[in-house]
């Protein structure tokens, strides 16, 4: 049986709920949930309503729907709104792909209408299609720099100038010009879905560098990639710190 701590952490996010899994494989709920609700937990100082959306995430990142279904609802009960989830599964389209997206919209509606939600949610775009260009460069210079656009779109061979474009226009100008999440949130969000992803190891690179230029300090990265490990496990995650590591090192003692 789980620890009293591992318990009570359960009960809060799914409250009267009775696992399949303790009953059929309860050594490995036990092991599990020791893991995920009291040791990794007792190293977080996150809020649980961020932990939760940057778990998602990642869930999202490694194609776990089940999962994903499991802690959404978990998400909801601790108050993260649906709005707030709606742009965490609208922010991975354009680093996962709609073939990837796809069942976790649906996915999402369907949890939010059988909690009497209903959908579609007020809409968060900001742009237009005359207006995104600029706006989204404006986002990207602000992410990561004036000068690391203008060398992206400067260096780019002609016949992909158009992927940098796009970069400006779709990426940044549709999707994180939205509102429901603010920039330094998508940035956490960005970052936890490349870790759950895998095998993106510049792009997270990139993006711990981006969440630094936002103001997502070392000790804020460190603990979102910490919570991710029960549910993404420790070789994406130790490769994430050790980005992590490279870009805002540690302060050594004297």
């Amino acid at each position: 049986m789980p620890t009293p701590a591992a318990r009570a952490a359960h009960e809060a996010l799914f409250p009267s709920h009775s696992s399949t899994l303790a009953r059929t494989d309860p050594e490995l709920v036990e092991i599990f949930d020791d893991f995920a609700f009291e040791d990794v937990l007792a190293q977080s100082d996150l809020d649980a309503r961020l932990r939760l959306i940057t778990q998602l995430a990642a869930l999202i990142g490694a194609g776990a729907l089940a999962e994903y279904r499991v802690m959404l609802g978990a998400a909801l009960t601790v108050g993260v709104s649906p709005v707030e989830v709606k742009e965490v599964v609208y922010q991975a389209v354009p680093y996962v792909g709609m073939g990837r997206a796809y069942d976790f919209v649906h996915a999402t509606n369907d949890v939010l209408t059988e909690r009497g939600v209903p959908v579609p949610l007020p809409g968060q775009s900001t742009t237009t299609r005359e207006t995104r260009d600029a706006a989204g460069r404006a986002v990207q210079e602000q992410i990561v720099g004036a000068d690391v656009v203008a060398a992206l779109h400067a260096n780019a061979p002609a016949d992909t100038l158009h992927i940098q474009q796009w970069l400006s226009e779709h990426c940044f100008g549709d999707h994180y010009t939205r509102t429901g999440l603010d920039v330094p949130t998508r940035e956490l969000v960005t970052l936890a879905l490349l870790v759950g992803l895998g095998g993106v190891d510049a792009q997270v690179r990139g993006h711990v560098a981006a969440n630094r230029h936002v103001g997502n300090d070392r000790a804020l990265l460190v603990d979102v990639v910490t919570q991710l490990v029960p549910f993404v496990g420790y070789p994406r995650t130790l490769n994430a710190l050790a980005a992590i590591d490279d870009i805002a090192p540690a302060p050594t003692d004297r």
